[in-house]
């Protein structure tokens, strides 16, 4: 007998059991493993750089002890001493000069979670070891945190900022048309980024964030000795440990691949390097023409506010001072390099000789 399934759930279990039908194939014994294999047949190809066929491979133990280490960077966001900050104990327009600096921070710090996350993906794409794929994501976590950073001291400062309100004075609306100028270049920089970094081989793209890690950890250190802002004070010294734990996973995934790397990879990242020392010197100098488009205002209304910022008791170092950090951030990274005879390129604007190399705007791969 057979029973609507509608109906079925009013019946007894009595009834029920009556209309107990058999499956339409019984198995009285297991299938023959050798016969199956006599059936099966290949898996389609999979096509080059998808993340699959999944692997976890282990060249360099070393990067396991360093994700290890960064499972807990020690420090979050919303632990920072926020409750100290209180605008109103600030200006209008040292209000309006932090919120830029950290507005300008986040051209850098504020794609960084992206930019390193579609890294990460690469490095599944393109099959590298496993430690290499964790330890990306450990910095990927950081990024957002230093993101996060931006975007709080931007709002307590400027609510609706950076771009969502109006500015009060002549600074606050120079500041306001800086930012929109700065996001007009990072979002260059991005499209750049998208389009060449699934062409370059994982030395390339090491080197070049290498470069932003010595960059960002000369900064923060700077920016973290000079503040007297409790919260950013603390902010920028947590931000310094995770760009110096990112410097060392960068060292040390280099160690391995810079004896690999071939004439033409050497040549491109010499060509890197100067794009990326043109890029950084947004945040970690002045914006250079060459890549860099800005209107005629931008440079003197950007002095203006980083001294603002700075007699509010942001630890914004001066040109002088800057010129000279960045200098000797680059010297730190020509040594890093120069024993694998990679040519560093001409720095003319920190007062660096060296080899006179193109530059792609198009192609800038550094990031913090």
């Amino acid at each position: 007998m057979s029973i609507p399934m509608s109906a079925a759930q009013h019946e007894s279990p009595a009834v029920l059991a009556q209309a107990i039908q058999p499956p339409p194939e019984r198995h009285s014994k297991m299938p023959d493993v050798e016969r199956l294999l006599f059936e099966i047949g290949p898996a389609p190809v999979i096509e080059p750089m998808n993340i699959f066929p999944l692997e976890w491979n282990v060249d360099t133990p070393k990067l396991y002890d360093m994700y290890d280490s960064a499972r807990d960077p020690g420090w979050a966001p919303n632990k920072l001493p926020w409750d100290t900050l209180v605008p109103e104990n600030f200006s209008a327009d040292q209000r309006y000069a932090m919120a830029y600096w950290f507005s300008l921070l986040s051209v850098f710090d504020g794609s960084g979670p992206t930019v390193f996350a579609r890294a990460m993906i690469h490095t599944y794409e393109s099959k590298q070891e496993d430690p290499i794929r964790k330890c990306f994501f450990s910095v990927v976590r950081d990024e957002m945190n230093h993101e996060e950073v931006c975007g709080r001291a931007v709002k307590l400062l400027t609510p609706g900022g950076p771009l969502g309100y109006e500015p009060e004075t002549a600074l606050g609306k120079l500041a306001r048309n800086n930012v929109e100028w700065l996001y007009f270049n990072g979002a260059r920089y991005w499209t750049g980024f998208k389009n060449a970094v699934d062409k370059y081989p994982l030395p390339i793209l090491f080197t070049s964030f290498l470069f932003g890690e010595v960059a960002s950890s000369t900064l923060f250190h700077g920016m973290y000795q000079k503040t007297t802002i409790p919260v950013f004070k603390e902010a920028f010294r947590r931000i310094g440990q995770d760009e110096g734990r990112h410097l060392g996973i960068c060292l040390t995934v280099l160690q391995k691949l810079l004896p690999m790397l071939t004439p033409e990879d050497k040549e491109m990242i010499s060509i890197q390097l100067r794009a990326g020392f043109i890029f950084l010197s947004g945040v970690l100098y002045e914006p250079p023409e060459q890549f860099w488009k800005l209107p005629p205002t931008f440079i003197a209304a950007q002095r203006h506010l980083e001294e603002v910022a700075r007699s509010a008791g942001l630890g914004i170092l001066t040109l002088d001072e800057r010129r000279e950090n960045w200098k000797t951030a680059v010297l730190r990274m020509k040594a890093n390099l120069d024993p694998y005879g990679i040519d560093f390129p001409a720095l003319p604007e920190v007062g660096i000789d060296g080899k006179e190399v193109a530059f792609d705007p198009e192609k800038i791969i550094p990031i913090f």
